[in-house]
């Protein structure tokens, strides 16, 4: 609650001093937007996949297939009554802060950009330990698939849209409990 408060207080000489250790805890779980007020709905759909990869006693390298998160969520949301906004946005969101911090070429300029990029590898990385039953691995890579909305009233029978973009980034190291 200290913390929250010294992100949202005026300007004072507690929160200059500490204000970037505050953000480091504040963001990414509170991060504060206007779009409750003044919501933009997404004109895409995003597909996040993530696959692992592991060197085997003899040295060679195992890369599982891919892992679809954003299904795993949609498939946690859609029979449940009451779904948590975190089973509904914690990966989204995450995903969102990382394109916003990241840009395109994937570089971390800032502090916030390494921060959201742990972020988003330990929500992949916690999710597919549980989706492999805590099977380890030493790398994750993610893959993001960006589609269209279907127009409203489209035929069922049509065949999927076809991904606007297609972004691979980088293999990440995974270092045990997300560190």
């Amino acid at each position: 609650m200290v913390l929250v408060f010294l992100h949202v207080a005026p300007p004072n000489a507690v929160s200059k001093r500490y204000g970037p250790q505050v953000n480091a805890w504040v963001y990414p779980l509170f991060e504060q937007n206007w779009r409750l007020f003044a919501p933009e709905p997404d004109s895409v759909n995003r597909h996040i996949l993530a696959r692992t990869a592991r060197t085997a006693p003899d040295g060679s390298a195992q890369v599982s297939s891919w892992v679809d998160l954003t299904a795993v969520d949609n498939s946690a949301v859609k029979h449940n009554v009451f779904p948590s906004h975190t089973t509904q946005n914690l990966l989204r969101r995450a995903w969102t802060s990382y394109v916003d911090t990241h840009g395109a070429d994937d570089r971390a300029d800032s502090d916030r950009a390494v921060m959201m990029q742990k972020y988003l590898r330990n929500i992949a990385e916690d999710r597919v330990a549980a989706h492999d039953h805590g099977g380890t691995f030493g790398f994750i890579q993610l893959r993001v698939l960006t589609l269209p909305v279907a127009a409203q009233g489209a035929a069922a029978g049509k065949r999927p849209p076809t991904p606007v973009e297609e972004r691979l980034l980088p293999w990440w190291k995974v270092t045990p409990r997300g560190n």
